[in-house]
């Protein structure tokens, strides 16, 4: 069984392809091919592939979503090159989809399945709008082949009321989605799968920092999320590369009037000139370029590094005191998995709290499944390079079956 990974993002589509039949006899799943379009919308997209030890690279108009899945589709089925003889093939397109409000979980996509996303666009901007725009025309134009959306939510089902609830009117928590639905949900299932396999252990707890351009941290009891640091909408929790994080409500009155922009505007700045690349004044919101910046002297690179590096180890504190202790300590994610000085930062003075780098391997590990404590305390760190196609392509499958 072929499954089609599809992973959107305002302007981009990036996708694998795996066979998933090996997976059925307890084998491993084996990734066919993997590939992207870039810059979706303008005059000429990038678009690449890998297939084996085939990599291509070419420039196509790209006006949307749509056209990029077709070629993606002629990209696999390339007579020469490709791994498919046929769309046919493709048994499903699976969807990491960000969030569908009262649709948590797998589902076969629908009208009621896109209208529940529709009804959060406005939490969502960036993730619900290309997503719904794709899987509308693909659902018109590749009739044949099955449709699955795998929420980011669902991983955070098992999270208690205590710890998502707002604390709102009653009458406005039964009547509307508002409630802590937590995001990453991809990342954060892999890393307790991985995690429980590497640890030996199906109880193990776990805190799972996914750092990226989209940050979150999740607390995992026994393979289950209990806790996490996003809540109603991906603006939340941590400072992002370029939205928010959590901002007290009652500054929006007080933005409106110094801006003169109204709640669209001030929100839609929020979500794209906000996070670290608010904070560091317009310097970028890549760790990578605020470090290099703050190495040459840059305060406000610097004060946006100390800003994430400070909400990371608060939230920390949260996950440790939800969870009674921490088995295992893991990075993933871009940064979580690259970010040696960030893991660094992260940890430091924290032996009290059972947790100590080995800083050797810390400062040499970049995107491998590594321990780097030092052995000496309770708590083991890891570097786990996360799969979230993975996950949602098994939840495909699973959602066929």
């Amino acid at each position: 069984m072929k499954v089609l990974v599809a992973n959107l993002g305002s302007t981009s589509f990036k996708y694998r392809l795996f066979d998933m039949t090996p997976e059925l006899s307890g084998q491993p799943a084996q990734q066919l091919a993997r590939g992207g379009v870039e810059r979706i919308g303008s005059p000429s997209s990038p678009c690449s592939v890998e297939i084996g030890e085939f990599q291509g690279k070419m420039e196509l108009e790209v006006p949307h979503h749509g056209v990029a899945v077709r070629a993606c589709i002629q990209q696999l089925t390339d007579p020469d090159n490709g791994c498919l003889t046929g769309p046919e093939e493709i048994a499903a397109i699976g969807f990491k989809a960000v969030h569908g409000g009262r649709f948590q979980g797998v589902f076969r996509i629908n009208d009621e399945v896109l209208d529940a996303m529709e009804e959060v666009s406005s939490v969502a901007p960036a993730h619900n709008p290309p997503y719904l725009a794709a899987m509308r025309l693909l659902a018109s134009t590749v009739p044949d082949i099955a449709l699955v959306a795998a929420f980011e939510t669902d991983f955070h089902q098992t999270i208690p009321a205590a710890r998502h609830h707002y604390a709102l009117p009653k009458a406005w928590a039964e009547a509307l989605p508002i409630r802590k639905w937590g995001f990453h949900g991809a990342s954060h299932r892999y890393i307790a799968t991985r995690s429980a396999e590497i640890l030996k252990r199906s109880d193990a707890r776990v805190i799972s920092c996914h750092l990226g351009g989209s940050s979150s941290l999740c607390a995992i009891q026994s393979g289950k999320s209990v806790a996490t640091t996003m809540g109603m909408s991906p603006q939340t929790g941590l400072p992002q590369n370029n939205r928010v994080g959590d901002l007290d409500p009652f500054c929006l009155p007080m933005l409106m009037q110094h801006t003169g922009k109204n709640l669209e505007e001030i929100l839609a700045a929020l979500s794209s000139e906000a996070g670290l690349l608010g904070l560091s004044g317009g310097i970028s919101g890549d760790i990578r370029d605020l470090e290099s910046a703050a190495q040459n002297g840059n305060a406000d690179a610097q004060l946006a590094l100390d800003v994430y590096v400070a909400e990371i180890r608060r939230q920390f504190g949260g996950m440790l005191v939800a969870l009674g202790g921490c088995d295992a300590l893991v990075f993933t994610g871009g940064i979580g998995e690259n970010g040696a000085s960030i893991r660094t930062a992260v940890c430091a003075g924290l032996q009290e709290l059972g947790l100590a780098l080995d800083e050797p391997k810390n400062a040499a590990t970049r995107s491998s499944e590594t321990r780097i404590d030092d052995g000496t305390n309770r708590t083991q760190i890891w570097v786990l390079p996360t799969n979230e196609e993975l996950i949602v392509a098994r939840q495909t499958v699973a959602a066929l079956a």
